[in-house]
């Protein structure tokens, strides 16, 4: 049947119609897609921008930080790569002087003629600018005859060095832990050093402008000058305290786990308390010239660690079995005695139960302060049943460990690890 002319009217009308949203949709998509191109681009110019001013705010704290340090009158000076480049002769092996968690240390001249030791932070450092920024600010400006000086540092693209007074003597766990370097330190010279460790302790709990936890003392961070006087190094770890904080909290634990408070491995509270316990344990060191926490399979007796073997010595009356030198006459007896019984003191379980540096300082100065009894350490009871395992090492000389015990307290398969803070 022929369409009528109101038929074709309606069909083109439709067609229009039809045609008229194709185009709109069409349109419409292409905007979508416009729209839609130009916020993607905009996300990537504010992506780099964002990356760019991280990168500009990163080099802005970084001139900030060793701008205020210039500033605050210190004798800091700020050295550029080619200078300790050339002091350390291109950081040959030659100059090498050891490793830690931070990096290489390397001996160096400056063209005065000063000998310096340079840590030049690694690429795999566990230890980061955080780290290397915090023991900037803490010892540049910190000033005792028993702490490391540092005398500068290197910021230059990738390069972040501190540059340290050179120690010819190293530190104290080269002469400690050695049969024949050990025999070089007679009691007095290792009293000497004891001391010398205290008061520095004592300076940065009390007597410096902020009070200081240290976090990570140990034989390897003592260093000895010439003379073997000690001074405390290594303060990337280190925690500034405020005058009303008396103790923090951290989940994240760092330090190397022979020298830890029990309070500090297990439930990550610190406080000048968990440097008393680390004092203690390098008391129990020096004296006896063995580790707290044998290499291996190395054990004291039935313990694994010096502390269980301490503590069974003195509390049978043998206390002087513990000594590496044997004493010379009945004061350096009554001197050693001392030592060991406020070693004892100082790794009490209980934080409450330890002195103060400024009581432990006493007690070691001076034979006439009374010393109350100590009671078992922490580990008395922890008896080596299996192998032990060194994990590796992180951080600024970090140590993780796992150590499987037997004992009353349900730490049977006990394992307990340290890892880097991330601040």
């Amino acid at each position: 049947m022929p369409k009528t002319s109101c038929q074709e009217s309606k069909h083109k009308k439709t067609l229009v119609i039809v045609l008229c949203v194709s185009i709109t949709v069409f349109c419409l998509m292409l905007v979508g897609c416009v729209l839609l191109i130009r916020r993607v681009r905009k996300g990537f110019g504010d992506m780099k921008l964002e990356q760019s001013n991280s990168r500009i705010s990163s080099k802005t704290e970084e001139a900030l930080m060793l701008w205020k340090i210039e500033e605050s009158g210190s004798d800091f000076t700020l050295y550029d790569f080619p200078e300790l480049c050339a002091a350390t002769d291109n950081f040959s092996e030659d100059n090498k002087l050891g490793i830690g968690g931070f990096g290489p240390v390397y001996k160096g001249m400056l063209p005065d003629g000063i000998e310096v030791a340079v840590k030049r932070l690694a690429a795999q450092s566990g230890q980061g600018f955080v780290e290397f920024k915090n023991e900037i600010q803490l010892i540049a400006k910190l000033q005792h005859t028993n702490l490391v000086k540092l005398v500068g540092c290197c910021v230059q693209e990738e390069e972040k060095m501190l540059v340290y007074e050179y120690m010819p003597n190293r530190s104290l766990d080269f002469f400690i832990f050695d049969q024949d370097l050990g025999r070089l330190l007679d009691w007095q010279r290792r009293h000497h050093i004891i001391e010398g460790i205290a008061q520095g302790l004592l300076y940065l709990h009390k007597h410096s402008r902020v009070r200081i936890i240290h976090r990570d003392m140990k034989a390897s961070n003592i260093l000895l000058d010439q003379s073997l006087n000690p001074k405390i190094s290594d303060f990337g770890m280190a925690r500034i305290f405020g005058s009303n904080v008396t103790q923090a909290n951290t989940i994240r634990i760092v330090g190397t786990y022979g020298y830890m408070a029990p309070e500090y491995a297990s439930e990550g509270i610190f406080s000048v308390k968990s440097d008393v316990f680390s004092f203690g344990v390098l008391l129990l060191e020096i004296v006896s010239g063995k580790r707290n926490s044998g290499h291996g399979r190395q054990h004291y007796g039935n313990f694994v660690n010096l502390l269980g073997y301490a503590w069974q010595l003195w509390s049978e009356g043998r206390g002087l079995e513990l000594v590496d030198q044997k004493p010379s006459d009945f004061d350096e007896v009554a001197s050693i005695l001392r030592c060991i019984k406020v070693a004892l003191l100082c790794v009490q379980d209980n934080a409450m139960d330890r002195p103060t540096m400024t009581d432990a300082t006493a007690m070691l100065g001076n034979s006439g302060v009374p010393l109350p009894e100590p009671r078992e350490p922490p580990h008395f009871h922890l008896r080596a049943t299996g192998d032990e395992e060194e994990d590796g090492v992180g951080g600024s000389g970090v140590r993780a460990r796992s150590t499987h015990f037997t004992d009353s307290c349900s730490t049977n398969g006990m394992t307990i690890s340290t890892i880097q803070e991330g601040r």
